[in-house]
């Protein structure tokens, strides 16, 4: 039996480290955009080289419309090769946010992409999903293997050693099972703001009671898109005495001005995993990507 990662040009280097801990051959995909704004993917894989048997594609689904062409391109050309068992390593699921209609007429895309997903792979690993209102992964995508990881053990081993004394803050109520996560292993204390939102942009914090005065904060979230609801909790964090904010996400989505917007709410470091690539990554996610996809292939073999 053959194992391969597959990956793209734009995600070799989180994708090969994972590769490293999982001891996987790597391959790339060669990819080309028409004037149309058609794609054309061409495989490693022909007469010479033969397809694996099992695929594991490393795809991260940020900015994710012409990934998930990609992958419905790849995934199928991949059954048609001979391929027995596909895998996909997502460390961003999208579309997940959107899983009731909130509103007559809307789609629930959480659903939707999720039986997408199951349709085309085996297995698919993906960390901190925005599963707020489903227990379980599988809920969304309805196959066996779908697994949902966490980045708060990797962001709270990173925040022991940068900040050891520091506040653990959650900007709203679902970003608790973050904070909560990464007291629990750092010891740290911490606290849960409420967060009113009026939009995609405007936002209201209600800070928790604890005592920041002279305290160095750090902001845990799953993932942060337009920047402002940490940067609103931010400013009054450093109102009412902080003595400075950081801020440790999964996903650094940092749609736009997200970056400026922060910064301009006076917080100092931003720290990210690898999931998304950015220059404020600051932890990989390699090591338990790597030991959850060796529990899969185990599982599917």
């Amino acid at each position: 039996m053959t194992t391969v990662l597959l990956h793209f040009d734009d995600e070799t280097a989180p994708a090969q480290r994972m590769a490293e801990v999982a001891a996987l051959a790597t391959a790339q995909v060669e990819r080309h955009r028409f004037p149309d704004q058609e794609l054309r993917l061409t495989l490693p894989f022909h007469e010479s080289t033969p397809s694996p048997s099992t695929l594991v594609i490393y795809r991260s689904l940020d900015r994710p419309n012409d990934k998930l062409v990609e992958l419905l391109l790849i995934a199928r050309h991949a059954r048609q090769q001979g391929v027995k068992r596909l895998v996909l390593v997502a460390p961003y699921l999208a579309y997940m946010r959107q899983d009731i209609a909130f509103h007559a007429g809307e789609i629930v895309s959480q659903s939707i992409v999720g039986g997408f997903l199951a349709e085309l792979f085996d297995a698919v690993i993906t960390v901190d999903p925005h599963l707020h209102r489903i227990e379980r992964l599988q809920e969304a995508i309805p196959i066996e293997h779908a697994v949902a990881l966490s980045g708060a053990s990797r962001l709270a081993e990173l925040i022991a050693r940068k900040r050891p004394d520091a506040l653990l803050v959650g900007p709203d109520a679902e970003s608790a099972q973050w904070v909560e996560s990464a007291a629990a292993i750092t010891g740290l204390d911490y606290g849960v703001c409420r967060k009113v939102r009026h939009g995609d942009t405007h936002v209201e914090i209600e800070l928790p009671g604890s005592d920041v005065s002279g305290r160095q904060v750090v902001l845990m979230d799953d993932v942060a898109s337009s920047g402002h609801t940490l940067a609103r909790a931010a400013e009054q964090l450093l109102t009412i005495g902080a003595s400075s904010v950081d801020v440790a996400i999964t996903h650094a989505l940092f749609a736009g001005e997200a970056m400026d917007v922060i910064k301009s709410a006076g917080i100092g470091e931003v720290w990210s995993t690898d999931c998304i690539a950015h220059p404020s990554n600051a932890i990989t996610m390699a090591p338990l990507l790597a030991d959850a996809l060796g529990q899969v292939l185990a599982e599917l073999s």
